[in-house]
């Protein structure tokens, strides 16, 4: 019997659902795992790897400034040595298109990141600062210039539908920052990120997904461009 050959574009993920991560959760054993890998492999991460390919493609002209890393996706084995869930499996596939040369992962701005399972993810942002990137973060913030056009750009994206994260945000003000100062509510902010607007899971079968993502990667450009200027 021939063997149907691998697809070369994105067709769609698995369905709209997650359904594997949804039993992954339930069964959280590695003999199960082992026994429906394939599920994983051909109805999540050659997907991905796929979307994210012609994703980077159609975005590589928007960051002219910003040359554009190869597209990276996250292991689905949980590191369990400090945590007390000891729990083997994430029940999400997560993984994003980075900026080359400025820095790893999480610890550095990316122009799209996708989390897709038991939870659903999709934005762009610097979602964590080590303290040296955070310094320069809040000195950024406190330039008139730099941090007004942080303003305008996080108004123009909430307006927009995108909403704002951060890996963690401080109660207050660091210390020996004005409390009373006007950009206050991001200088809480340990790290600065955005959600895109709701996906459609519909989109999730779908190339239309492609579009979509280019368009709010595009809509997200000046705030991922803004934070690799000042944090790299």
């Amino acid at each position: 019997m021939a063997t149907r050959a691998a697809p070369t574009r994105f067709q769609g993920f698995a369905d709209t659902d997650g359904r594997f991560f949804r039993a992954l959760a339930k069964h959280q054993d590695r003999n199960w795992f082992a026994a429906h890998k394939h599920e994983y492999e051909q109805g999540w991460v050659e997907p991905m790897r796929l979307l994210l390919a012609e994703v980077r493609e159609q975005i590589d002209p928007l960051f002219a400034h910003h040359p554009l890393g190869d597209p990276k996706v996250f292991r689905i084995y949980r590191d369990v040595r400090f945590s007390k869930d000891k729990s083997p499996f994430k029940t999400t596939i997560g993984a994003y298109v980075p900026l080359s040369g400025v820095g790893h992962g999480p610890g550095a701005p990316v122009p799209v990141y996708v989390q897709l399972g038991t939870e659903t993810f999709v934005g762009a942002g610097h979602y964590m600062m080590d303290p040296g990137q955070l310094t320069r973060f809040r000195a950024a913030v406190l330039d008139d210039a730099q941090g007004k056009a942080l303003v305008r750009i996080v108004a123009a994206l909430e307006k927009a539908g995108f909403s704002l994260e951060s890996f963690a945000t401080l109660k207050k003000v660091p210390r020996g920052f004005d409390p009373e100062h006007p950009r206050a509510d991001l200088l809480r902010r340990k790290s600065l990120a955005v959600g895109f607007p709701t996906l459609p899971k519909r989109l999730l079968v779908s190339r239309a997904l492609i579009g979509w993502l280019v368009k709010q990667t595009e809509k997200a450009r000046p705030l991922v461009e803004w934070l690799a200027d000042v944090t790299a």
